[in-house]
């Protein structure tokens, strides 16, 4: 197992690429669901 992510990265520089494109999909998605999850209170 590896030690830290910094380490991992270091050993696959390929998917350091991958790891910013996932954690920039999950930013992008997370205030969408919040927004689609969200009720208005009516009458």
């Amino acid at each position: 197992m590896h030690e830290s992510v910094a380490d991992y990265v270091a050993e696959h520089p390929k998917m350091a690429g991958v790891l910013f494109t996932a954690l920039l999909l999950l930013t992008q998605a997370a205030p969408a669901a919040a927004n689609v999850a969200q009720t208005t209170p009516g009458p």
